[in-house]
């Protein structure tokens, strides 16, 4: 039964259409770079301009600042007892547009686009990451204020301005103002579509581990005529030992590395089966025919929910144009590792390093170069009823049934709610692959942020009953 409340309020997304796109236009003109300082300045106007669209909706707003870029946090009131008070998180800054001339239009002149694939896009810097999906919630609670003089919940708002350059000042900002963000459940709109159309909701994230380490063999570089042959060699003994990290099924052989790790449930499996991934476009896209990861498991379980150790650099010796005959004295290597489940990144690093010491030959050491990062995989509580009353509401408005899907990479602002203020969060996005986030020429399309406004005011009629 469809909430008497909604239909006027999605009448008024459609109508209000364009005027949400001026409103969107104007904030991707701002050029809110958060990792150089050249553009603080920016920075600062982009949370202004936040701060004044929420209060012109009537929601009290203000800009916080920190040792960086500001904060914007806001509070709005519902209807008096009705649904859970929900906490929206975005961030307004946005990535540097490097390389410059690789970009058809000036990114941050946005424009309206027509494409043969896409129909209509929104091109700019921004676009899709994360202006227009955080655009996308504020629009809908614009509707809901215009139709019915109120939220349909009570809602707080919460933007920052580092996301792109590491968030240094996120989580001194949680703690200290813990309190006033605290809400019953947390809303984020910085996440994909599993495939073009597919409304999806991120149930886990993985987590991450790096470490690096170098193994030192002989005091010095050494002539490979005059040693070659009874000198132990670092590139060689490293490689034999990252040879170890797998077994012939892909499998990751470090003692108890899967410790945590949870089979995926059948009906989300189900789910993910009849998503509309296309494995083969996924794979061809970047130049291969087949997936090469742990066998036994879909390319999606390998990507979303099984755990991994890649090498990603690998050096030494000499390696400058033309020969040079030397044995190194060193070989380095850098490794990640993607988390899931209840996997513990203290106790796998120590695991990863055992694995390698045990197996370093006589006159050979290693040198860990420190504790680098590590965040445990992020598993959402889709058993809330919440998260079910959600995946309706996107069904409905993208008339196919909408999926719990996991992500390969990670977001660890969902780690922060809670570890940090105990909140369960719910992860909708509507961006997809081919956004060019990060990238020159970088859209979103107009289907994403129209029915992306109105999914979300589905969403809020369904929490709010």
């Amino acid at each position: 039964m469809t909430d008497p409340r909604l239909t006027p309020v999605l009448n008024r997304i459609d109508k209000d259409l364009p005027e949400a796109i001026d409103r969107l236009m104007g904030l991707l003109r701002i050029r809110s770079i958060s990792t150089d300082p050249a553009y603080g300045a920016e920075c600062d106007a982009a949370a202004d301009w936040l701060v004044d669209d929420l209060v012109g909706i009537g929601i009290n707003a203000s800009k916080r600042a920190t040792p960086g870029h500001p904060m914007v946090v806001g509070h709005g009131e519902g209807d008096e007892g009705t649904g859970p008070h929900l906490l929206f998180y975005g961030h307004y800054d946005v990535q540097p547009v490097d390389p410059l001339d690789q970009w058809a239009t000036p990114p941050f002149e946005p424009e309206l686009q027509g494409t043969q694939a896409h129909g209509q896009v929104i091109r700019g810097r921004g676009a899709s990451d994360d202006k227009g999906q955080l655009m996308t919630f504020v629009e809908a609670c614009r509707a809901w204020k215009a139709v019915h003089g109120s939220l349909p919940a009570r809602i707080s708002f919460f933007f920052e301005g580092e996301e792109e350059s590491g968030s240094p000042s996120l989580i001194p900002f949680m703690k200290e103002n813990a309190a006033e963000l605290t809400a019953d459940l947390a809303l984020i709109c910085d996440t994909s579509m599993v495939a073009p159309g597919v409304p999806s909701i991120s149930s886990q994230l993985r987590g991450m581990l790096k470490d690096e380490f170098t193994l030192i063999g002989p005091r010095i570089d050494l002539h490979s005529g005059h040693y070659g042959g009874p000198a132990l060699n670092p590139l060689r003994e490293i490689s034999r030992i990252i040879a170890s990290f797998h077994d012939e099924t892909g499998r990751v052989a470090v003692e108890d590395f899967y410790e945590g790790v949870r089979e995926v449930p059948g009906e989300v499996r189900r789910q993910w089966e009849s998503c509309g991934f296309d494995e083969r476009n996924y794979l061809e896209s970047v130049g291969l025919t087949r997936p090469h990861g742990e066998q036994g498991y879909s390319t999606l379980e390998q990507q979303w929910a099984r755990p991994t150790l890649e090498v990603n650099g690998l050096w030494g010796g000499y390696t400058g144009a033309g020969s040079k005959t030397v044995i190194p004295a060193e070989a380095h290597c850098k490794i990640t590792c993607r988390l899931v489940g209840d996997m513990d990144p203290a106790r796998l690093r120590e695991r990863i390093r055992a694995h390698v010491e045990a197996r370093l030959p006589p006159d050979a050491r290693v040198v860990w170069s420190g504790d680098l990062d590590g965040a445990a995989a992020a598993v959402m509580n889709i058993a809330r009823p919440e998260f079910e009353a959600a995946r309706q509401a996107l069904g409905e408005e993208w008339a196919r049934e909408a999926v719990f899907v996991g992500m390969g990479g990670s977001i660890p602002i969902a780690g922060f709610f809670k570890d940090i203020l105990g909140l369960d969060a719910m992860l909708i996005g509507f961006a997809n692959d081919d956004d060019a986030i990060h990238s020159p020429n970088e859209k979103y399309d107009v289907q994403s942020f129209h029915k992306g406004i109105r999914s979300w005011a589905r969403i809020l009629a369904a929490l709010s009953r």
